[in-house]
């Protein structure tokens, strides 16, 4: 998922991600988005869930894009 989130919230952004047991690593990064999160689940539906009910509800962030990946 590439975040973009408010100005000098990244780390905080990363801590709180890392938090979500389905969140696997998080990247700060420079450019258009802020932050890169991968995250695992397995069923689509699951992924909404995680989209919808953790991760878009934390504080500070403006935007997300989520970038699906199958093996």
């Amino acid at each position: 998922m590439l975040i973009s989130c408010e100005i000098g919230e990244e780390q905080s952004l990363c801590l709180q991600l890392k938090n979500i047991p389905e969140v696997k690593d998080c990247m700060i990064t420079y450019g258009n988005y802020d932050v890169v999160a991968k995250f695992v689940t397995d069923t689509p539906s699951q992924m909404n869930e995680i989209i919808i009910s953790k991760i878009r509800k934390l504080q500070n962030i403006k935007s997300t894009i989520t970038l699906r990946v199958i093996n």
